[in-house]
């Protein structure tokens, strides 16, 4: 471990030092050639941060010292359950940390969903966590947000859980077969040939957290569906986690048809982002009409995750974030228009 070099403070600068029990791997909370150190340095431009042994002296903006002392305590947390720090993790725990949004890092971050394939599916975000224990909570839960939030990818994680742990007897997976402008129509080959490029990422997910080789026998035997809502009619699914992705590509009466598929000791999840419709022009989003209808209503949550909970590259945030300017912009020469 190398010392980090003092930079310039003013003599009147508060001062404040943290000391770890003498059992703590430094190492573990500074990472390789002391990187997580430097995030933490980039992340408290106001701080001098410097170590020597097993203290971190600060120095500095005496709210930014707070802040730095919760991050070394919250990250102490996780590192003590055994799970690796990183880079992300540490980005992720002070970005919790100066949201005025209650709860721990730790408690984000220790979280697990599932362990398959040699990784840990956990939340990354208190979003992501409330989001996943309203799924343990409600018997339909709506996952509402832009791309890369995890809103699929974690409700699939959770159907995983629930079939392995013997909650359930079967996962069904669907979304409607509708993007950008295409229909099946136009697309060559069989009608299985047809469905697949819409069913692709639920597939792609899937094999993130089952093992390939059992899925053709889980798939044959009828525990694991894969299927375009079409096919959820006049059905009633019982002792089943289905989910429901791109959402947002259902008419209301494609809507209230899937959500009265729901059976006995099943459990439904519903994920959506309702700036992202690709349904042809004048008709109505399933999505965004259901929740006036269905809000209040007893053991039926909606939970919405925002650009601060995309777990993607970090680009796919700022992405995000601009087309919502973006259109919000658009949105008001459209109103100036009109007047």
């Amino acid at each position: 471990m190398t010392e980090a070099p003092l930079r310039p403070v003013e003599r009147s600068s508060p001062t404040h030092t943290v000391v770890l029990p003498d059992d703590v791997q430094m190492v573990t909370l500074l990472g390789p050639r002391d990187e997580l150190l430097r995030t933490m340095e980039r992340a408290f431009p106001q701080l001098d941060i410097h170590v020597r042994g097993n203290e971190f002296h600060l120095a500095g903006d005496v709210g930014e010292m707070a802040v730095a002392e919760r991050l070394i305590d919250e990250l102490l947390a996780v590192s003590s359950t055994g799970q690796p720090l990183n880079r992300d993790a540490v980005e992720r725990s002070i970005g919790m940390l100066r949201s005025s949004a209650t709860g721990r890092p730790a408690d984000v971050l220790t979280m697990n969903i599932l362990s398959a394939r040699g990784r840990t599916i956990r939340p990354k975000t208190l979003n992501q966590k409330h989001y996943v224990d309203a799924i343990d909570t409600n018997t339909i839960v709506f996952g509402l947000g832009p791309a890369g939030t995890g809103k699929t990818y974690l409700a699939m994680a959770k159907a995983v859980a629930a079939l392995q742990a013997k909650l359930v007897n079967r996962i069904i997976l669907t979304r409607p077969a509708v993007e950008a402008g295409e229909r099946l129509g136009f697309l060559p080959g069989t009608l299985n040939d047809k469905i697949d490029p819409y069913l692709r990422p639920l597939y792609d997910a899937l094999h993130d957290m089952v093992d390939p080789d059992s899925i053709p026998r889980l798939m044959a035997a009828g525990t694991i569906e894969v299927a375009p809502l079409a096919f959820m009619r006049g059905r009633s699914l019982n002792s089943s986690f289905i989910v429901l992705d791109e959402a947002q590509n259902t008419s209301p009466e494609q809507m209230k048809m899937f959500l009265t598929r729901l059976g006995f000791g099943s459990k439904m999840v519903i994920t959506g982002d309702t700036s992202q419709v690709d349904l042809p022009r004048g008709t109505s989003s399933g999505l965004k009409v259901v929740e006036g209808i269905l809000q209040g209503v007893e053991d039926i949550h909606f939970a919405t995750l925002t650009s601060d909970d995309v777990v993607r590259h970090r680009l796919v945030s700022q992405i995000v974030d601009a087309y919502g300017r973006h259109d919000a912009r658009a949105g008001a020469r459209q109103r100036k228009d009109k007047k």
